[in-house]
């Protein structure tokens, strides 16, 4: 008769370090899981604003900007800045990449929401091949209290 001892398992001889360092890898997954979530929620956040459609609507009217860009032009990337509500008071800063058939640019919005109402202190674009900046606000005044507006 042969004395067979029966071997372990993987994993019994090798929990002491699997264990803690499965649980770490997987918290660390967890953790980029939550970030990227989180960016691409703010991200989603600022593309349906009410100034990032409103410039990009400008900018598609704009008949200067789509004799450099082409058409259709369209966002393109990850739009940065801040937009901030409080009740119906808020304020804009964002910058949208944008691009057409004939090239790329970059949109600029600043601007400030009172009483339900965007008023855009600010929106041009600047082409990223000549550095170019057009202003796409195009003013208009407001009778009642002199508040430029779109």
């Amino acid at each position: 008769m042969s004395d067979h001892v029966p071997q372990k398992s993987w994993f019994s001889r090798n929990w002491g370090w699997a264990v803690p360092l499965g649980g770490c890898l997987t918290i660390i997954v967890l953790f980029f899981v939550f970030l990227g979530s989180l960016f691409f929620g703010v991200s989603e956040l600022i593309t349906q604003s009410t100034p990032s459609q409103d410039a990009v609507a400008r900018v598609n009217e704009d008949e200067y900007v789509i004799g450099i860009l082409g058409e259709p032009i369209e966002t393109n990337g990850i739009m940065n800045g801040s937009i901030s509500y409080q009740n119906s008071v808020g304020s804009a800063d964002i910058s949208i990449p944008v691009k057409g058939p004939n090239g790329e640019a970059r949109l600029y919005v600043v601007g400030t929401k009172q009483d339900e109402e965007w008023v855009y202190t600010e929106m041009y674009v600047i082409i990223d091949d000549t550095d170019e900046q057009i202003d796409i606000l195009g003013y208009e005044q407001n009778e009642d209290d002199n508040k430029n507006q779109w």
